[in-house]
């Protein structure tokens, strides 16, 4: 092709796209593809043996600098990994597309081989004389049609050749000028897609060149649509996905993790290992991509993207569950699923859904994670064999409001992301290794609400077994049967001084005072989040007798009002064993498995 074999470009002709060597692009592929492979073997060598060995072994100020150069080292693997595999799939996507145009030049070739047909150098295609003149009953006589590259972009005349081989020639052509045409556009967009895979000079791999990665990234992913995205099973089941990706060969999961990997690392039921080594390149992808915004969106994003790089690359502590990226992406509030412990090698798994004003921020990097890490850490106390994941797949409400913009969030969210989440849990179960995993689904707020609008589609939340509810301003159903899992398989816990608990009673105490407390713009506040009269919002109150769950112990929490201020602090408090051990504790003998240990606390 253009700067290789000098086959296309705007001078290319039938017989040098003909002679093209495909062969030799898709051997250049392979070459690239065993680059990128042994950068990815380099990578994982110094961040699975090289830096833990360090850290357990050796101490003092030169091994802090070793340490430095290694990290270094390992992100510079990393670009070598990601650009590489991007050359290799440009190369094969590029012998994909000027095959398939071989192919149709083939053919018109071939059709005018068997009706004797003169394809000439410049394309056009001369046919001999056929038919009968209505006069003299003579063969009409021959002639020379030349190829339209785009037929749609001429006008019908409306006239029609009498001799009949006058348009089988013109249909021939046509496609020969078709194929040298697609041939050539291909050929001028991969020659740019590849001048651009370029790496700058120097042995850093600063943010601006991860922006420039994440620009070839994106590049490569236009051109090579119908070679390798147009196959991914979007809308296929958990487990129809995990069979697909079972079916490619090494080479093809490779291209996929190369070029693809926001979609690989985001899709349910594709195995764990591999959705977190996507989405730890795709985390650098959209670090580079946000570095270059300035805007204050981009900059929180780009700030706990950041946090959870940082937390990935850590040397792991002796005790803690190693971390597992299983969803990343920057739309809308933003995308996070991050897992302690192998989801696909646990017989136990529990995913956490946060709620109102969680973001892809910091807060999420270190307080949500935080809570996922706590229960994970507290449960392997009782079963090793446990997973589990903070889950941000969904947009939650966002207001500056707090607890009082509760009653204005409406369902619409919590319907969305419900079903976002049972795709995801649908997911788990269809790649865990176990037949029958213990799964337990864990709503914090709003996420409460939203892991109720999970359970009322179809027959319930796919493998999940147990349901824990936290902090809870409803959940869209009265009764704890209404969750599919059995009444008994559902818990509560409801801190006495946690105000959004009590957002679904008839109680309005609390409220009251956090409204006296603000003035006349809080007694408004409360009218609205709880307003006077028999309805209930967001379903019965599930720490109720009357919703028939199992209530476990909470700690109060510090009071509405107390020190001259307004605190909430109650809501946040419940998976965090030093503030709330009693709730810490019972949310992890769910997660276990050994939920039948709960101590049960009198219901309201």
């Amino acid at each position: 092709m253009s700067g290789g074999s000098g086959a296309a470009g705007s001078a290319l002709t039938w017989a040098a796209l003909r002679e093209v060597k495909c062969a030799e692009l898709e051997d250049a592929a392979d070459g690239w593809g065993r680059v990128s492979n042994r950068a990815d073997a380099a990578r994982d060598r110094i961040e699975g043996q090289l830096l833990p060995g360090l850290h357990d072994t050796q101490k003092g100020e030169a091994v802090g600098a070793a340490v430095g150069r290694l990290r270094r080292l390992g992100a510079n693997f990393q670009y070598i990994y990601t650009e590489c595999g991007l050359l290799r799939t440009t190369l094969n996507s590029l012998a994909h597309e000027i095959k398939a145009q071989q192919r149709v030049l083939q053919g018109a070739l071939d059709d005018a081989a068997a009706l004797r047909f003169t394809v000439h150098a410049d394309g056009s295609v001369t046919y001999p004389a056929a038919g009968e003149g209505l006069v003299d009953g003579k063969p009409l006589a021959g002639g020379t049609a030349s190829g339209v590259p785009n037929p749609g972009m001429v006008t019908p005349s409306g006239l029609v050749a009498p001799n009949p081989n006058a348009g089988k020639a013109q249909d021939i052509a046509d496609r020969v000028a078709q194929a040298v045409r697609t041939a050539a556009d291909a050929d001028w967009r991969y020659t740019r897609i590849l001048r651009a895979l370029k790496a700058q000079e120097g042995l850093g791999v600063p943010a601006a060149t991860w922006k420039d990665a994440a620009a070839d990234a994106a590049a490569v992913r236009q051109a090579a649509g119908s070679y390798l995205r147009n196959a991914i099973p979007h809308d296929a089941s958990p487990a129809e996905r995990k069979a697909w990706w079972a079916g490619l060969t090494d080479e093809q999961r490779e291209e996929y993790l190369a070029v693809y990997p926001d979609r690989i690392g985001n899709l349910d039921g594709i195995p764990a290992l591999v959705r977190d080594a996507a989405n730890r390149d795709n985390l650098q992808l959209l670090m580079g991509k946000l570095e270059g915004r300035d805007d204050e969106d981009s900059a929180t994003k780009l700030a706990a993207l950041r946090e959870i790089d940082r937390q990935l690359r850590a040397v792991p502590v002796a005790g803690e569950p190693p971390m597992y990226l299983l969803g990343i992406g920057d739309q809308g509030n933003g995308r996070a699923i991050v897992s302690y412990g192998n989801p696909d090698t646990a017989r136990n798994v529990a995913a956490y859904v946060p709620g109102l004003n969680t973001s892809l921020d910091e807060e999420f990097a270190k307080g949500d994670l935080k809570r996922a890490r706590d229960t994970a850490m507290a449960a392997r106390e009782i079963d090793e064999s446990t997973a589990t994941i903070a889950w941000l797949g969904y947009d939650a409400p966002q207001s500056p409001d707090g607890m009082s913009s509760l009653a204005v969030a409406g369902t619409e969210r919590a319907e969305n992301g419900g079903q976002a989440f049972r795709g995801f849990m649908s997911g788990l179960a269809a790649s865990n290794d176990h037949g029958d995993p213990h799964m337990t689904a864990i709503g914090h707020s709003y996420g409460s609400r939203t892991v109720g609008a999970a359970t009322q589609q179809g027959d319930g939340i796919p493998g999940v077994d147990d349901i824990v509810l936290v902090g809870s301003p409803g959940i869209g159903v009265d009764r704890a049967e209404d969750l599919k899992v059995g009444r008994d398989h559902v818990f509560v816990g409801a801190a006495e001084n946690d105000v959004v608990t009590h957002l679904p009673s008839k109680e309005r105490g609390l409220l009251e005072a956090a409204g006296r407390a603000l003035g006349p713009a809080g007694a408004l506040a409360v009218d609205m989040v709880h307003p006077r009269g028999e309805g209930l919002w967001f379903g019965e109150d599930p720490a109720s007798e009357e919703f028939g769950a199992r209530r476990f112990a909470a700690d109060p929490g510090p009071p509405v009002v107390g020190l001259g201020r307004v605190s909430i602090d109650a809501h946040s408090q419940y998976f965090d064993p030093k503030l709330d051990s009693a709730s810490a504790d019972s949310i992890a003998m769910v997660v276990a498995g050994a939920g039948h240990r709960v101590k049960q606390e009198s219901a309201r």
